[in-house]
């Protein structure tokens, strides 16, 4: 998924240190983020903007509590198409990406088609989801669920190697 022009270039050790930075808060000023690379802020913040320009940094955003917002339970979707023609991939692609739940859609190799990862307030919520939507999504053919007991590690932070 990409907003800008994709970039081969590579990464200096300030632009690195740049980005790990700005995963841990994305709201640090140019000043704080410049005092930790060790550079003046004038540079520091051209710097940000050419990678947010060359696409590197795609964005910010909050990160929330779904419990707060009354969507603790997360789930994990695997869901089979009854076809394999690019309508159907792009019928159920389009259809997917409007719902308010579903947070994520991976087209996958292996057994069944997508993955989907959905958050929901509770067991009948899921119900809902499952029957009355992810089913009846365009060439939906079959579905297994996982409900998660236990949230171990989620991040969006990827990894900066040197």
């Amino acid at each position: 998924m990409r907003s800008r022009k994709e970039v081969t270039r590579q990464l200096d050790r300030i632009d690195k240190n740049i980005l790990r930075a700005l995963q841990e808060n994305g709201r640090i000023s140019y000043v704080d983020l410049a005092d930790q690379v060790g550079l003046s802020t004038t540079p520091c913040m051209e710097r940000v903007k050419r990678l947010e320009r060359e696409g590197i940094i795609q964005g910010y955003s909050a990160v929330l509590n779904p419990k707060q917002l009354r969507a603790g339970l997360l789930v994990f979707v695997e869901i089979s198409l009854y076809s394999k023609s690019a309508d159907i991939f792009d019928e159920f692609r389009q259809a997917v990406g409007s719902l308010p739940n579903v947070l994520e859609c991976h087209l996958v190799s292996g057994d069944f088609d997508y993955l989907i990862k959905a958050r929901i307030s509770e067991m009948a919520s899921y119900r809902e989801l499952l029957g009355d939507i992810l089913l009846k999504l365009p060439g939906v053919r079959d579905s297994k669920s996982y409900i998660v007991m236990e949230e171990v590690k989620e991040t969006l932070n990827l990894p900066i190697l040197d």
